[in-house]
């Protein structure tokens, strides 16, 4: 229940991003920074309560992640009456405090519950991990669907609220539970030997990709509605789309056990990002309904297994890190994709799509650009278009537009679409990597878990 309350949370903020960008006027490379707030938090502070989930327990921490979730809802809803008193800074900034106690919550969250299966299940770990993590589309697609027939009548702050009933439903389910401990704290391994663990060549290797998972499926995810609804000329087909491939994972979630025991986890990531790749280049140059389907079917396939297997992999190889590894690979995925995803996306669409107007339509450009520049780490800084303008003509049918209006929109579009092309070269990289993992491996005899055995700390490879 708590997976799916933050997958409720980041579906419903999928479906009004562009009611804040209409509403406050942010530009995307600003409404990009506003998601990955909502991203950032959540990977500190995994890696912090991963290394007091064992000392802290279990329960305290997902109170205390009840209690973030529920103020950053609250916090989130008060970004219009901030606007009416202290304009567009200070809604992002209600909005940005909001969404940092959002992924705050969503930290505390995954720092008990992934270490909480690994530990339950530790004969089939990638299996249940997988089942656990099928929580987070489930509520993709509730958050989706309350966007999709909430859009155009019901104003955002009513779809916001919805994120409150799985946060209290899972607040009130873990009174009075009894939690126990990561396998390492049960076996007797100490503090530092669970550190120890990050000396080993293979774990980086796993968290540096995993940083690449947090970039292309979380930092994709949150703007995959947006930019397929602008394909399709429809911010409700972009929902739509957006739960149907959220729906595929959360079935595909199920089935993982199965696929793992005949291409083994290395392999299965070696798939999926292969799929991911294809689905995202198909996706950067899908015109209409039945293309954009295909691409984000292929797409939906390729991301469904990277994040929880992943840690499955993790869990399965280094046991010893207990809470500690497993809390470090989800925290550096979420930063990847709240620090690089969110707004690198953002600031792609910005660029190309800024671009491209100012070499078709110059005069055009200088009445559409944002007031301010954006810039995303070291690349050069620019001027986006203003979100409030590009949103009243993604509002208006093609009839309706003027001339420039079209320059425009297709200059929007061409953001959009470009954007997901260059984005299609992280997953490359990632099946790649995988392909090396899988030689390894091969070479060793085969991927094999291991396992804690007795007190003395020492572990066994069995097969």
């Amino acid at each position: 229940m708590a997976i799916l309350a933050a997958g409720v949370g980041f579906g419903v903020r999928g479906g009004i991003l562009a009611d804040w960008g209409a509403q406050y006027g942010f530009t995307q490379t600003e409404l990009g920074q506003v998601t990955g707030f909502g991203l950032v938090g959540f990977g500190v502070v995994i890696l912090i309560g991963a290394l007091l989930a064992d000392v802290v327990g279990y329960g305290k921490l997902m109170i205390a992640a009840f209690v973030c979730h529920f103020v950053s809802a609250v916090l989130t809803l008060f970004a219009t009456a901030a606007f009416a008193k202290g304009g567009k800074d200070a809604a992002y900034a209600c909005l940005k405090w909001g969404m940092i106690l959002f992924s705050v919550g969503n930290g505390l969250a995954e720092a008990v519950v992934n270490p909480l299966v690994a530990s339950l299940f530790p004969k089939n770990r990638t299996h249940y991990l997988n089942i656990l993590h099928a929580g987070w589309p489930a509520g993709l697609v509730l958050g989706a669907l309350a966007s999709y027939f909430m859009v155009g009548k019901a104003r955002w702050e009513i779809q916001w609220a919805l994120f409150l009933i799985p946060v209290v439903l899972y607040g009130l389910m873990c009174i009075g539970q009894h939690f126990p401990k990561s396998e390492a704290s049960e076996k007797g391994v100490s503090f530092g030997e669970m550190l120890a663990e990050f000396a080993a060549p293979l774990l980086l290797l796993l968290l540096f990709i995993h940083a690449l998972v947090g970039y292309v499926e979380l930092g994709t995810d949150s703007w995959i509605s947006n930019i397929t609804g602008n394909i399709l000329a429809s911010p409700q087909s972009g929902l739509l789309l957006f739960v149907y491939t959220s729906t595929l994972m959360f079935l595909l979630r199920f089935t993982a056990g199965p696929i793992v025991h005949k291409i083994s986890p290395p392999g299965l990531l070696f798939v999926s990002a292969c799929f991911g790749t294809v689905g995202l280049l198909l996706l950067g140059n899908a015109h209409g309904a039945v293309a954009c389907v295909v691409a984000a079917t292929v797409y939906g396939i390729g991301k469904t297994f990277l994040w929880p297997t992943m840690l499955g992999v993790v869990s399965d190889r280094f046991p010893k890190g207990g809470a500690i590894t497993i809390g470090a690979v989800g925290g550096i995925g979420m930063l990847s994709a709240g620090f690089l995803g969110g707004p690198g996306i953002g600031y792609k669409q910005d660029f190309y799509a800024s671009r491209n107007l100012q070499q078709t339509a110059p005069a055009v450009y200088e009445q559409y650009k944002a007031p301010n520049q954006n810039q995303f780490l070291f690349f050069p800084a620019i001027f986006g278009l203003e979100g409030s303008k590009v949103a009243a003509v993604r509002a208006k049918s093609p009839a309706q537009r003027t001339a420039d209006e079209a320059k425009v929109h297709d200059a929007d579009l061409h953001g959009g679409r470009t954007a997901l092309k260059v984005t299609a070269a992280v997953p490359a990289v990632m099946a790649f990597l995988y392909l090396l993992i899988m030689l390894y491996f091969r070479s060793k005899g085969g991927y094999k878990p291991v396992h804690i055995e007795g007190t003395g700390h020492s572990a066994r490879e069995v097969a």
